[in-house]
């Protein structure tokens, strides 16, 4: 199921060349599939995340155990088909704040989800909002982010009794990274667990999406920083020009 889904090489890290529309069947494949032994993971790559995993050995470590990394920033898709023939190349962005809507659009099956991550109220309205618009996005169970270490067990075993089998991790990098990887085997249900960061802030609109035109032409992050200089500003000062510079010190390195 996951051999089949061709990587480019982004800036050291390895990403699938996939749609929007086959993440979202292969996470509907893989979430009704009973003879899946241990949950799939699903990180994204970003500008951001492409600089700390070039400055970070242990946060690349981290990415190299996903089964899938998908392309979840525009820069990331352009540079692609820059490096790459463009039959070759990532062919969109597959946004976690769009996939989590895709999953229930693409896939016939009901299939039951977890929220974790972000305040309480956030991912409470987000849980909310998802089942009253996908009849087909059943939310068995939700958490906030802010938990201390000695609870994590007690999360565990909400999701397991939950009995969902998609769970949605949105603890920012890379500590939903850190939780995915730690925590993987002892899912009982779960078939698929996808980190995505702040994405119960866009769905509740807590936080505003760039327009469609800033979104295509890969100045989403510029939006955001706008919107959000306290905390973005320097994050995107530092991060963007690194990112470039690892994405073209990689450019000749396939994989």
């Amino acid at each position: 199921m996951l051999s089949e889904i061709k990587t480019v090489n982004i800036g050291g890290v390895k990403t699938a060349c996939i749609s929007r529309k086959a993440l979202a069947l292969k996470i509907g494949e893989a979430a009704i599939n009973s003879k899946l032994e241990k949950p799939i993971l699903i990180f994204d790559s970003n500008g951001h995340g492409i600089s700390e995993a070039n400055k970070s050995s242990k946060y690349m470590s981290m990415l190299n155990k996903a089964d899938i990394i998908h392309a979840d920033g525009m820069s990331v898709v352009k540079f692609s088909k820059y490096i790459y023939p463009k039959r070759q190349g990532i062919p969109e962005a597959t946004p976690t704040t769009d996939m989590i809507h895709e999953v229930p659009e693409y896939n016939q099956d009901k299939i039951n989800h977890f929220l974790l991550g972000g305040k309480e109220e956030v991912v409470k309205k987000a849980a909310e909002m998802l089942s009253e618009l996908h009849s087909k996005f059943v939310v068995c169970g939700y958490n906030n982010g802010y938990f201390p270490e000695d609870e994590e067990q007690h999360i565990i075993d909400k999701i397991n009794k939950s009995g969902c089998q998609v769970l949605w991790v949105g603890l920012g990098k890379p500590k939903e990274q850190e939780f995915c990887i730690r925590n993987k085997e002892k899912f009982e249900c779960v078939k698929v667990i996808i980190t995505c960061g702040g994405c119960y802030n866009y769905i509740t609109g807590e936080y505003k999406r760039a327009p469609k035109w800033m979104q295509n032409c890969g100045l989403e992050w510029l939006h955001r920083m706008l919107k959000q200089p306290r905390h973005l500003f320097w994050r995107y000062l530092t991060t963007n020009p690194h990112a470039i510079y690892c994405m073209l010190k990689n450019k000749n390195k396939q994989t």
